[in-house]
């Protein structure tokens, strides 16, 4: 049997759902552990693709210091004892992590108990966990990482089915996140008198926390934009773009190079050990996207790219990556073993 571990953010919890959707098409249903902290029970509570799901009561030790550090590091070797019982009562004999929080308890158990454990990071920048762990593993897997042995990152195969290469900018799309970024939909607001006059048209991801203000602005301004807070039709929406700019969080950056989607990008400045911006750093560097620190971020910045001939940057994206991560992902961990649903 395998568990999935691991979550505490959509990032994490997104490489998760992918495996966990590729063992289902294989008639295995693996077991969640995750915690009762961060987003884990709201996107896997209720999710029947797992025989069983387990929310720990566990939390980040990167950010704490003194005694609540080491109440934490305590409090992942009592749970660890925990996982041992999970591993016990399903026969558990492999543990897929996706980092993060969540990921602790039962990645350590994992190498206590001698279960063999895969890892995926998400982003450049190996996060604490991962480091600490990747001696550890049989399989460590990285879309950034040269050696992963599977470089291509676990996406719904619909952002491939929707690729296309992109000429002209005619649509321009805001992605603020589900969450609302507000330096991003600052930006969209500052540029869209300039957008409406040029003919570009604007769709705005605006997010709950924001959705009002931006809503209000366009309507009383009288600015044409399609404007929302969270929608299930991002995909379609991407697809209808022709250039985007966003946070640079890897799960986002690999869905629009699988579209195909010329970006510009503003990580978000607080993000652990800068990731974002090494994340998008990474596209830069083969010409693939453009990058602006978000205390640097003018106007002129989006204006100058919206004249550019982005043809050879949406080409150049679309041959970045490939489908099938999850399946590629999956079959290693299958390799050589049997494992019943």
């Amino acid at each position: 049997m395998i568990a999935i571990t691991g979550g505490g953010t959509g990032g994490h919890l997104t490489i998760a759902k992918a495996i966990k959707e590729e063992l289902n098409k294989r008639g295995i249903k693996p077991v969640f552990i995750g915690s009762i902290n961060g987003q884990d029970r709201l996107w896997f509570e209720r999710d029947e693709g797992f025989s069983e799901k387990y929310f720990l009561k566990t939390s980040g030790v990167v950010n704490k210091k003194g005694i609540r550090k080491l109440i934490s590091l305590q409090n992942i070797i009592n749970q660890s004892l925990k996982s041992k019982e999970i591993f016990k009562k399903h026969q558990i004999d492999t543990v897929f992590s996706v980092g993060g929080y969540s990921a602790a308890v039962a990645s350590i158990a994992a190498v206590i108990y001698g279960k063999r454990l895969f890892l995926h990071e998400q982003n450049s920048i190996i996060g604490t966990l991962n480091r600490v762990l990747k001696p550890f593993c049989e399989e460590f897997f990285c879309s950034f990482y040269e050696k992963s042995p599977v470089k291509d990152y676990p996406i719904n195969k619909i952002f491939f089915e929707n690729a296309r290469i992109r000429k002209k900018i005619k649509t321009v799309i805001f992605l603020g996140g589900s969450q609302g970024a507000s330096a991003i939909n600052d930006y969209a607001l500052s540029l869209a008198k300039e957008l409406n006059e040029r003919g570009i048209k604007i769709i705005h991801q605006c997010g709950k926390r924001d959705f009002e203000r931006v809503k209000e602005f366009y309507e009383k301004n009288e600015m044409e934009a399609i404007c929302f807070d969270f929608t299930k039709e991002l995909p379609k929406y991407i697809k209808e773009a022709d250039f985007a700019i966003s946070r640079a969080g890897a799960s986002t950056l690999f869905e629009l190079a699988a579209s195909a989607l010329p970006s510009l990008f503003i990580p978000y400045p607080y993000a652990a050990k800068d990731h974002q911006y090494h994340n998008a750093l990474f596209l830069k560097k083969r010409n693939l996207a453009f990058l602006e620190r978000e205390s640097n971020l003018k106007k002129e910045t989006l204006l100058n790219i919206l004249d550019q001939d982005v043809e050879e940057m949406s080409r150049g994206l679309k041959n970045l990556i490939r489908p099938h991560g999850a399946e590629k992902i999956v079959d290693i961990m299958l390799k050589n073993h049997s494992l019943k649903a």
